[in-house]
């Protein structure tokens, strides 16, 4: 048997800490989302003054990455170059970059899902989060 890695409270806490202070530093109002490895919501939330459409986005671009293992922005491109096509794919909804994987030893953990900002700025929160785990 193997063993699984599994986020647990304490994690989503110093994620979403870091996720927080990142967007705020930057005076970003985003939607922050953090779901486990099947894309299952752990924690959500929605800072002031953040889009009404991010609060549906930051968990879809998270679920994405989780299921995907690999951050959304990678079918973003897809969609973008030679595979159009890859709009149908079924259950993944937030194709758009702002959903980052947390991986520990090849293993996905779980997500991160920001929306409200710049695709890129959306990114940077999450890859902030999940860098306060040491990961």
């Amino acid at each position: 048997m193997k063993t699984k890695h599994t986020l647990e409270s304490s994690d989503l806490k110093l994620i979403a800490a870091a996720a927080e202070a990142e967007a705020l530093k930057n005076n970003w109002a985003v939607s922050i989302a953090i779901v486990d490895d099947g894309g299952h919501l752990l924690h959500y939330n929605r800072l002031d003054g953040a889009p009404i459409m991010s609060a549906t986005m930051a968990p879809a671009k998270a679920k994405t990455a989780a299921m995907g293992k690999r951050e959304s922005k990678v079918y973003e491109d897809l969609i973008n170059g030679p595979r159009v096509a890859f709009l149908s794919a079924p259950n993944l909804e937030g194709m758009l970059e702002g959903g980052v994987p947390i991986m520990k030893d090849g293993q996905c953990l779980g997500a991160v899902g920001v929306s409200g900002v710049k695709s890129t700025e959306d990114a940077q929160i999450a890859k902030a989060g999940i860098a306060a785990i040491g990961l």
